[in-house]
């Protein structure tokens, strides 16, 4: 009886070994080193530019050319970059983007390796945003712009929208992990993803 268990055991844990080991094997690089450093310190930059506005400026200064320089590394790495960081691999026309929400809404949305249509809107959108804001914070630090209403308003404003772009997407990344069933927020840290399956767009 108990060798009849252990067996059976034995067996079981081997299956289990095997489906992790089949897993693991059937990961693949899609998120380049400099993509995940890129997103990470972004993150912390809004975040700590953010929560300093109108408390240390100082910080809420470094942490906005920080920003800044950030997003022109990115333009350039989306431009002369290669696979999934460039932008011509994931960056699409609105029809397309308005397709894919479309079947967002629907869940019948197909699965991306990489950015979906959505995510590369986002993307942009995100890049936009920033930029815009380290551009009106240094503009304020000039004797050209400084105390301008407008550059000021501005900078106010997308300094709020940000978090908007932000929620959506946080959203969009917890949607889409709970359709496909993967981790996107892992991805982002360990690079890796699920190899595509033939109904996946690579």
């Amino acid at each position: 009886m108990n060798a009849t268990f252990s067996t059976r055991q034995v067996s079981v844990d081997s299956t289990r070994e095997a489906s992790v080991d089949s897993t693991r094997e059937n990961l693949i690089r899609v998120w380049s080193p400099y993509v995940r450093l890129f997103h990470w310190s972004l993150v912390l930059c809004v975040a700590v530019a953010w929560l300093s506005s109108g408390e240390i400026m100082k910080v809420h200064e470094l942490a906005g050319y920080g920003a800044g320089v950030l997003i022109a590394s990115r333009l350039i790495a989306g431009l002369a970059g290669s696979g999934y960081t460039r932008f011509r691999q994931f960056v699409r026309g609105p029809q397309t983007v308005s397709l894919y929400l479309a079947d967002v809404a629907k869940g019948r949305e197909r699965r991306h390796l990489g950015h979906n249509p959505a995510g590369g809107a986002m993307v942009l959108a995100l890049l936009a945003c920033v930029a815009g804001i380290a551009l009106t914070g240094w503009m304020q630090t000039t004797d050209a712009w400084w105390g301008v209403a407008w550059v000021e308003d501005t900078h106010k404003i997308l300094g709020n929208g940000i978090l908007v772009l932000v929620g959506l997407h946080v959203g969009g990344v917890l949607l889409a992990s709970v359709r496909h069933h993967e981790n996107l927020v892992r991805a982002m840290l360990t690079g890796r993803k699920r190899a595509p399956s033939p109904q996946d767009v690579a």
